[in-house]
C-alpha cells in the first residue's frame, strides 16, 4: 500500500460524512428503478421527477417546487424569477458559502453584507435593517448548518424597503421555524441536493420552493432556456433542470428523511453531553426551531491543533466557513475591509465541523469527543 493510500485508509475511520452507508439503504429501492430508467433512456423529465417536485413541495409545506440543477442555480433563478437585476441591491449574510452572493452577482445584483449573531451565527436582523438602503430588493436569510433563520424579525424589514424574502434552505432540508417548514417562509426559496445535505442527491441537484404559482412558473421558464414550446424563445433563460436519475435517489431518500433527522438530533445530544462544560463551545439551537443539524459546529480556541490530532487519529472534519465572504478576492471589490463584520470574522478562526451524519453510532462519536477533548481540554 502506498503512502497515499495508508493516509487514505486512515482519515476513513471516522469520517465526517458516510454517503456509502446512505447508499446503501436506498440501494434496494433504487436499483431496479435506475436500471429501467437506462434501459428506457428518459434521462430528461418524466414521472420521476414530476413525482419528486411534488413530495417535496408537500413536505416543505408549499404548492410548488421546481427541480433544477444545482443549488446555486436554484438560487440564481429564484432572483431572476423574481425580476431582480442590475441596480439592485441584495442582502446576504457575510458568514454563508459564496454561492449565496454569487447567486445575487449571476443575476446581475449587488450583494450587501451583513454581520451575523453571536451565539447561532445566523443572519443579524438589526444588521440588516441598518444596511436597508432605496435599492434593496431581496434580503437572503441563509438557513445555516441545519437550523432555520429568524425570518419573523426580518419580514418587517422587508415589507417597509418594499422587498423580497429569498430564503437560502440548502442547509436545512426538514427543518422548520415555529412550525413552518423551511423553504416556505418567504416568497421564494432555493435549496441544494449536494450529496452531503441532508437530502442529497447523487451528483448535483437543487430545486426551488414557493407558494407562488406565477414565480414557479417563471423559474421554470429560464431554467428552460426561456422556453415553453420546443423552439419558441420568450426570455433569455438558461439550462438548469433536475434529471430523472437524481429524482429517483432523491425519492428514495425523501421517505427517508424524517427518520435521518431524528437520528442526526440524537447524535447531536450525544456531543452536547459528551463535550458539555469543556472548552470546546457547543452550538445552541435558537429557540422554535427544529434543528436538522446538516452540519455540528463547534468553537475552539486553538483549531489548528485540533485538527491535526483528530486527524491523525483518522477523524475527518471540515471548517464552514474560513473565509467570510467579504474577505475573498471573489469579493474584494466590494470594498468591505477586515473588521467590517467581526462577529462571522472571529467565528471563522474558531469554528469547527465535527463528523455527522444519520450512521455514525455513539462509540465513533465518544472517540471523536475522546481526541478532541485532549487536545483542547
Amino acid at each position: 500500500m502506498s503512502l497515499v493510500s495508508e493516509r487514505a485508509a486512515v482519515a476513513a475511520d471516522i469520517p465526517f460524512v458516510d454517503l456509502a452507508a446512505q447508499q446503501a439503504e436506498i440501494m434496494p429501492d433504487i436499483e431496479p428503478l435506475v436500471l429501467e430508467l437506462l434501459r428506457s433512456g428518459a434521462f430528461i423529465g418524466g414521472a420521476a421527477v414530476t413525482d419528486f417536485e411534488r413530495a417535496y413541495a408537500a413536505s416543505v409545506g408549499v404548492k410548488h417546487c421546481v427541480g433544477v440543477a444545482n443549488g446555486t442555480d436554484a438560487l440564481h433563478l429564484a432572483l431572476r424569477a423574481s425580476g431582480i437585476g442590475p441596480g439592485d441591491e441584495v442582502i446576504v449574510p457575510a458568514n454563508t458559502f459564496i454561492a449565496t452572493a454569487e447567486a445575487v452577482s449571476l443575476a446581475g445584483a449587488t450583494p450587501v453584507l451583513v454581520d451575523v449573531d453571536p451565539v447561532h451565527l445566523l443572519i443579524d436582523p438589526d444588521a440588516v435593517a441598518a444596511a436597508v438602503t432605496a435599492r434593496t430588493r431581496a434580503i437572503i436569510p441563509v438557513h445555516l448548518y441545519g437550523q432555520v433563520a429568524p425570518v419573523e424579525a426580518l419580514e418587517p424589514i422587508a415589507e417597509c424597503a418594499g422587498a423580497l424574502i429569498i430564503e437560502d434552505a440548502a442547509q436545512a432540508q426538514g427543518a422548520a421555524r415555529h412550525g413552518r417548514g423551511a423553504g416556505s417562509l418567504g416568497a421564494i426559496a432555493g435549496t441544494s441536493f449536494y450529496p452531503g445535505k441532508n437530502l442529497g442527491a447523487a451528483g448535483d441537484a437543487g430545486a426551488v420552493t414557493t407558494d407562488d404559482e406565477e414565480l414557479a412558473d417563471r423559474v421554470r421558464l429560464i431554467g428552460g432556456h426561456g422556453s415553453r414550446v420546443k423552439y419558441e424563445h420568450e426570455t433569455v433563460g438558461t439550462n438548469s433542470r433536475l434529471d430523472a436519475l437524481q429524482a429517483i435517489v432523491l425519492n428514495a431518500k425523501l421517505e427517508r428523511l424524517a427518520g435521518w433527522n431524528e437520528a442526526r438530533r440524537a447524535a447531536a445530544a450525544r456531543y452536547a453531553e459528551l463535550l458539555a462544560g469543556t472548552a470546546v463551545r457547543i452550538p445552541e439551537s435558537m429557540p422554535g426551531n427544529v434543528h436538522v443539524w446538516h452540519l455540528y459546529v463547534v468553537r475552539v480556541q486553538d483549531r489548528a491543533r485540533a485538527i491535526e490530532a483528530l486527524g491523525r487519529a483518522g477523524i475527518g472534519t471540515g471548517i464552514h466557513y474560513p473565509t467570510p465572504v467579504h474577505l475573498t478576492e471573489a469579493y474584494r471589490s466590494l470594498g468591505y475591509e477586515r473588521g467590517a463584520f467581526p462577529v462571522a470574522e472571529r467565528a471563522a478562526e474558531e469554528i469547527l465541523s465535527l463528523p455527522m451524519f444519520p450512521h455514525l453510532t455513539a462509540a465513533q462519536q465518544e472517540r471523536v469527543a475522546e481526541v478532541l477533548l485532549g487536545a483542547v481540554g
